[in-house]
């Protein structure tokens, strides 16, 4: 009896895991809370008159505490996003230290953003509940909620956005232009760090911010969940006959 084994090799279709929690919701979401805790902002700005700070917060107690609970909320779905975006990487085959700099990045960027909206939602209730003199203590208060959501959220947020945007220029998971605006705004952040002695170096925050708010939302749409690699099927010549598939006789 004899037996014919076909041996010919077919290509190979393997896919790398599986690309973990969707991105776009807690991205959309961040960027949501983001724009509502700004818009209810009351003002308030760093190294203005202590007595001016007090006043303009309890002329609005409401839009004060909204938009720090707004502010502390946003750090929520921007963690998230941080360990989504980790994973997300791990699967795609980023085996370096870029991954685990976002992760960093973004779980530090969402505490500076917490911190924030605890120091000014206590401003907004000392200056509305208290009847003595607090003017020092809002000042103060106000002061940290500047310094942990401005300067300490954009280094921070800076080392997010690299940490996803070197990993995904090396292995060519987005366009090349995509990840160049990611590393300019990261830049930015670092340098934003300057408005602690440089004031006049404010404006850099809302395009670290927000530029950097629009650069995750649109990563969190272009990053692929797997990555497909197809194998060629060994060359017909190489295994013998060109024109026949091989094949084993067993002869029995």
């Amino acid at each position: 009896m004899t037996t014919t084994v076909d041996t010919s090799i077919p290509p190979l279709r393997t896919r790398r895991g599986r690309g973990g929690p969707p991105l776009p919701a807690p991205a959309l979401a961040w960027a949501a809370l983001t724009v509502a805790a700004t818009a209810t902002h009351p003002g308030t700005r760093p190294g203005a008159d202590a007595e001016a700070t007090l006043a303009l917060l309890r002329e609005q107690p409401v839009t004060g505490g909204l938009s720090a609970v707004l502010l502390l909320a946003s750090a929520v779905p921007l963690a998230v996003l941080a360990a989504a975006v980790h994973h997300r990487l791990g699967v795609l085959g980023a085996r370096v230290a870029g991954p685990t700099i976002a992760l960093v990045g973004g779980v530090l960027a969402a505490s500076s953003l917490a911190l924030s909206g605890v120091a000014g939602w206590t401003a907004a209730e000392v200056a509305s509940s208290s009847t003595v003199a607090v003017a020092p203590v809002v000042s103060a208060l106000t002061a940290l909620a500047f310094g942990a959501g401005g300067p300490a959220f954009a280094v921070a947020f800076a080392l997010f956005l690299a940490g996803i945007a070197v990993p995904a220029l090396v292995l060519r998971l987005v366009p090349r232009g995509i990840c160049f605006a990611g590393l300019v705004i990261a830049a930015l952040g670092v340098v934003a760090l300057l408005i602690l002695l440089v004031p006049a170096a404010g404006p850099l925050l809302p395009v670290v911010r927000f530029g950097g708010l629009v650069w995750l939302v649109a990563m969190s749409v272009l990053l692929p969940t797997s990555r497909r690699r197809v194998v060629p099927p060994v060359p017909q010549a190489a295994l013998g006959d060109a024109a026949d598939p091989p094949s084993v006789t067993i002869d029995g």
